[in-house]
């Protein structure tokens, strides 16, 4: 490849995800938003605002670390907090964060030159060092990090300048640009983050970080208050609000009526059922966006019945996916074929070739009873009943799972449904201990950023975080990394659309549907993102009030 090709110049004529990003997508009418209505931002708020109130549906995070965060309320509460060192846009393209330009000097050399002007909240200057601590923490199993495998081919990282790190790799990865935007990315202050210990992003330790807002308290079990950092060092981003405050309303009833009250001003996964509801408020409106989140039934351990794959199709056999789509997801969703939703490469050079790739795969199954129970037949033998986990709390979840559950008794399976509690089920997505005794998990993911290949990666290799059956095909672990050490995109897409034909007829799981992004705002105030790409970019600095 050539020398001192700038990544961001590449990077920004991709992940372009909705052709309409400055258009409105608005439900005010009772009915939702239709898909060709898609939309990534939303008009901006003109004017200062004291306070704005953001509900989150999933409850509490567990933590803000941004090393260990993983889940949708924690980064919908940290992406306002710790900048990246590259940044996430609303239309899932990637521009210059932290780091001004990002550059691959070689094959093995990616250069960070830093912003001389950035300053952490407690007024301290960013240094090589904080960037530095805070890759490498990663490193460290005492973090317990979750996206330290992005280091895996860096040989070391190392102050290079007094404004420049640089990451020596044993070759070139195309991930790495791309990860900078997500909270691997993010930048914590080295001195501040060792002082706090395993206690860093939690109530008690806090964070330290450079973002547009500040941890202004964390009350457990109540709320999470952040306040405006006045001397942010993006004076095109200042937020116009001085003070967002999250509450923790994960039942949906409870959720809808604190939006129609105006007690809350807005949410992001809003549940189908509040956005029926919500869409003919007069006080705010419902907002559809593009997204990559995907929406699976995979088995929790490579010791359940669930985990054969004759199972699994039996199973995707007797699933309308229509049906569900209309009546779990109200229409604002498409059958998924894959791990990996199509928006995550809509941007790409290679976009083309993905999308034939996609293209070529078998649609979702007709429904086939008797062929399902053939392979109830041939796969091994199943214990009554299957144990499957939701969070409690979620209906959208319960509605979908039972709308599975009762599917399954048409080939004889039972599954017995299990509510856990949203921190518990949060935790199972890293603690293997958690998921003993669980067949079947109904998972709401996404990709975080626009590289499907390190998304199906820690699905379907060796040692992915998220490959909790074992599974094991030695050409798709070595076709998903050379889309990732691949510097031409034809080459990398190309590669990974090798792995996607292998690993989708295979993989332990069932492909059921990408939903849409669904928020409410109130009238009052205007800015935030409609798209999915606001769980990685300090989205809250945007809102701006409308005088409505």
């Amino acid at each position: 490849m050539a020398a001192k090709k700038s990544v961001l110049t590449v990077l920004a004529s991709m992940g372009m995800l909705a052709a309409t990003a400055c258009s409105s997508s608005t439900a005010g009418n009772g009915a939702p938003p239709t898909a060709g209505r898609l939309t990534t931002t939303t008009a901006p708020g003109s004017s200062e605002v004291d306070r704005v109130a953001w509900a989150l549906p999933y409850g509490e995070p567990t933590t803000l670390d941004p090393a260990r965060i993983g889940d949708y309320s924690p980064q919908t509460v940290e992406a306002n907090l710790c900048d990246t060192l590259t940044r996430m846009n609303a239309d899932f393209s990637l521009s210059p964060g932290l780091a001004r330009k990002v550059t691959w000097t070689s094959g093995e050399t990616l250069v960070l030159d830093l912003r001389p002007d950035v300053t952490f909240w407690d007024g301290s200057p960013l240094t090589p060092e904080d960037v530095i601590h805070s890759l490498e923490r990663q490193r460290d199993p005492k973090t317990q990090a979750l996206y330290g495998n992005y280091l895996a081919a860096v040989t070391a990282i190392e102050a290079t300048g007094a404004h420049q790190v640089t990451l020596r790799t044993k070759g070139y990865d195309q991930t790495l640009p791309k990860a900078l935007s997500t909270s691997f990315g993010a930048v914590s202050q080295k001195a501040y983050t060792e002082k706090a210990g395993p206690a860093y992003g939690s109530a008690k330790g806090g964070l330290m970080c450079t973002g547009p807002f500040k941890l202004g308290s964390w009350k457990s079990g109540t709320g999470i208050t952040l306040e405006r950092n006045d001397a942010y060092w993006d004076t095109a981003l200042k937020p116009k609000v001085k003070q967002v405050e999250f509450r923790f309303i994960t039942n949906n009833n409870t959720l809808t009526s604190a939006l129609l009250s105006g007690e809350v001003d807005g949410a992001y996964e809003l549940p189908p059922s509040s956005a029926t509801a919500l869409g003919k408020a007069n006080n705010g409106a419902v907002h559809l966006g593009p997204s990559t989140q995907n929406v699976l039934l995979i088995p929790g351990n490579a010791e359940s019945p669930a985990a054969d794959r004759r199972l699994l199709d039996a199973l995707s056999l007797v699933i309308d996916r229509e049906a569900l789509i209309r009546n779990v997801f109200g229409g604002d969703a498409t059958p998924l074929k894959s791990l990996v939703p199509p928006m995550t490469w809509r941007g790409d050079k290679a976009a083309a070739r993905f999308d034939a790739a996609y293209a070529a795969l078998p649609d979702a199954p007709q429904s086939d009873v008797k062929k399902a129970k053939e392979l109830v037949g041939q796969a091994r033998p199943v214990r009554i009943p299957l144990v499957a986990a939701i969070p409690a709390g979620d209906q959208r979840g319960l509605q979908a799972l039972t709308f599975i559950q009762a599917a399954a008794k048409k080939i004889d399976v039972d599954i017995e449904i299990k509510q856990l509690q949203p921190t518990e089920m949060s935790s199972l997505f890293y603690d293997p201990s958690v998921r003993k005794g669980l067949d079947l998990i109904l998972t709401f993911g996404y990709v975080g950023m626009p590289d499907p290949a390190s998304y199906v990666a820690e699905s379907v290799t060796p040692r992915g975080l998220f490959n909790w059956t074992g599974y094991d095909n030695p050409e798709v672990t070595r076709l998903l990394d050379q889309a990732r050490t691949a510097s031409d995109p034809e080459a990398s897409a190309t590669a990974y659309a090798e792995a996607q034909a292998l690993f989708t007829p295979t993989t332990p799981a069932v492909f059921l549907a990408t939903t849409h992004e669904r928020m409410f705002m109130n009238k009052r105030i205007s800015g935030a993102p409609a798209s999915f790409a606001y769980m990685g970019m300090p989205w809250a600095a945007h809102l701006g009030g409308t005088a409505k």
